[in-house]
Parts: C-alpha cells; sequence; structure tokens
C-alpha cells in the first residue's frame, strides 16, 4: 500500500468541478510536484489532503488510515503557503513555537526542537528578530521552520517561492530539497514553473483541467510527453501537424502531431554532415538569449521554429540569414 493514496476524488464548488476523478498514489519519502498552469486543480488537492478543503467524493488514505474526513488538527500534516502569515508580534523563535505551545509540548521540547528547526533552515541569530525585519526570503524560512518543527507525516508546500526573487529562490529550491532528504520527509510540492519542478522532484504529476494529464520522473516527462498540452508545458517544444511536418521537410512521418525540442534541432550555415533523417532550410528571424542559450526563431517553408543553441558557438546567426537544419526521427516524438 502507498503512503499517501487518492482514490477517485471530485471537487465541486457549486456547478464547477475542479478535480475530475483523481486516482494518485505517493511513495513514502517521496518528493512529489503537482505541476500545471493556475485553476488546474493541483492547489486544490494539496488543500483537500490537509483538511482544508472537504471533498465532493472519494477516500484519501495517509498511512492506511483514512482521513477523508478527519479534522485538519489530527492529520499531522505541515503546510507551507506563498504568504508568509507569520504573527507579526513574535520573534523568529516565537513563531516557529507556537503550534508546539498548542499541543503543550513540554518546554525543554520546545527549546530543542526550535533550535534544531533554525539551523536547518539557517536562520542562527535572527531569534530575537520580529519578521518585519526580515527579507521576504527570510520570513519563508520562518514558515518553513514553523511546519517542520512539527514532525509532521507529510510536508505540503503551496507555491511557497512564487514571491521570492529568482537567485533566492534557487537557494531556498536547494534548502527545501536538504531538509526534506536530512528529516525523511514526503514532500508534496505545488507550482506552474517547470523549471522549479524539474530541479526538485523526484516524481511530477502535471495537471490539466482538473486531471492528471501525465506523471513520471523529470526527465521522462521532458522526453516522452503524452499529448499536446504536455509537450507545450514541459520543454517547449516545436509541436507539427502531419501536414506542416511535411511542409518543413518534405518528407511523411507517421502520427498526428510531432513534437521536436528546440536543442535536438542542428543548426549550421553550411551544409551539415551527420546521420539525421530530416534536412530542410529556413531563414533567422529573431533570436531572443535565455541565459546560457540562444533560441533561434526560423522560418522554415511558412513555418516557425524554435532552435536553441549554447552561447559558446563559434558562429552566431543574423536575422534574415539562411541556414541549414536537421532533425533525427528519434527526436520527431509521435503525440
Amino acid at each position: 500500500m502507498s503512503y499517501i493514496e487518492f482514490k477517485q476524488i471530485d471537487k465541486y464548488y457549486g456547478t464547477n468541478q475542479v478535480l475530475k476523478g483523481i486516482d494518485l498514489k505517493i511513495e513514502k519519502g517521496e518528493f512529489v510536484t503537482l505541476l500545471g498552469p493556475s485553476g488546474c486543480g493541483k492547489s486544490t488537492l494539496l488543500r483537500c489532503l490537509s483538511g482544508l478543503e472537504e471533498i465532493s467524493g472519494g477516500q484519501i488514505l495517509l498511512d492506511g488510515e483514512d482521513i477523508t474526513h478527519k479534522d485538519p488538527k489530527d492529520r499531522n500534516i505541515g503546510m507551507v503557503f506563498q504568504q508568509y502569515s507569520l504573527f507579526p508580534n513574535m520573534t523568529v523563535e516565537e513563531n516557529i513555537a507556537f503550534g508546539l505551545k498548542l499541543k503543550k509540548t513540554g518546554q525543554k521540547e520546545i527549546e530543542k526542537r526550535v533550535l534544531e528547526a533554525i539551523k536547518m533552515v539557517e536562520l542562527e541569530g535572527k531569534e530575537r528578530q520580529y519578521p518585519m525585519n526580515l527579507s521576504g526570503g527570510q520570513q519563508q524560512r520562518v514558515a518553513l521552520a514553523r511546519s517542520i518543527v512539527m514532525r509532521p507525516k507529510v510536508l505540503l508546500l503551496d507555491e511557497p517561492l512564487s514571491a521570492i526573487d529568482a537567485k533566492l529562490r534557487k537557494s531556498l529550491q536547494n534548502s527545501i530539497r536538504q531538509i526534506h532528504k536530512e528529516m525523511g520527509l514526503t514532500s508534496i510540492f505545488v507550482t506552474h514553473d517547470q523549471d522549479e519542478a524539474m530541479v526538485m522532484s523526484d516524481v511530477i504529476h502535471l495537471f490539466h483541467a482538473g486531471k492528471i494529464e501525465q506523471s513520471g520522473s523529470p526527465i521522462s516527462m521532458y522526453t516522452q510527453p503524452v499529448s499536446r498540452f504536455a509537450a507545450g508545458f514541459i520543454g517547449n517544444y516545436n509541436i507539427l501537424s502531419k501536414d506542416e511536418f511535411f511542409c518543413v521537410t518534405r518528407r511523411e512521418i507517421s502520427g498526428s502531431e510531432i513534437a521536436i525540442r528546440p536543442e535536438t534541432l542542428q543548426i549550421s550555415a553550411g551544409p551539415i554532415d551527420g546521420p539525421d533523417e530530416y534536412r530542410f532550410d529556413g531563414v533567422i528571424v529573431d533570436s531572443i538569449p535565455r541565459g546560457n542559450v540562444l533560441r533561434y526563431l526560423v522560418d522554415a517553408g511558412g513555418i516557425k521554429l524554435h532552435v536553441d543553441v549554447l552561447f559558446r558557438s563559434k558562429v552566431l546567426f543574423e536575422n534574415g540569414m539562411k541556414v541549414n537544419l536537421s532533425v533525427s526521427d528519434r527526436n520527431c516524438i509521435r503525440l
């Protein structure tokens, strides 16, 4: 039996069904990400697990126990939100200790656990600071410590990093993963950011319109999309119909739709040597820097394609230049 099981979960808000027969199993110790656009149901499922939302149908099991209608305070589930929700009149250590005091934990045990949590989130020296004196990243670390100090069976994180700048977000991603491993937690992370999901997860569940579109490891999700939606949401694929593919390559291919990752397309000013099955030409329309990658927009027979190359390339193409392109059949994914 899996550690967490969602069985045929339905959730309605009035006549609007936001979760549609969700079946999902999560193993103990996994770091699982629920990924998808706004309104797809991922945060709603998280809130149903925590008990903050009542389900309309189905069953939720945690460690073999039916918790479908159990009170939130009795589920032993920690939750970190996008909003820090700290008590402004309490210091860092008082905020972290708050839940333990409600449970009437002994003072020595409280002091021990709070000290451990502060070290885990690297807030030593900030114990007596108030939230107003902390940065956004530090406040989120306090919120994280407040959850892990309770030693929950499951840690839920509902887009906790979306309001934090990019550099700090990466640091907190590492901190959360490290804490997850050190404590042996089972963690469920909600995000709409595919890069964040790829970096942090053992397993990703991609949500679309209240259902799970695809599940798998980060690598399998990126390299083996099962639908147009999955290919469009993870990896920025070029998606062509069978007719569009023929228009570009003048070659027939099986499948009604074909997905091609931008980095699998070869591009050159001259002829391309190698085993690639499909060869064609195009014209550079635009180029967009994306970190260490330069993304070209290429017009190939009236079809626009994205092509990614590393900036270390010795040849950079100007708008209007004619280029040669190729792609192997194994990188043409039939959807």
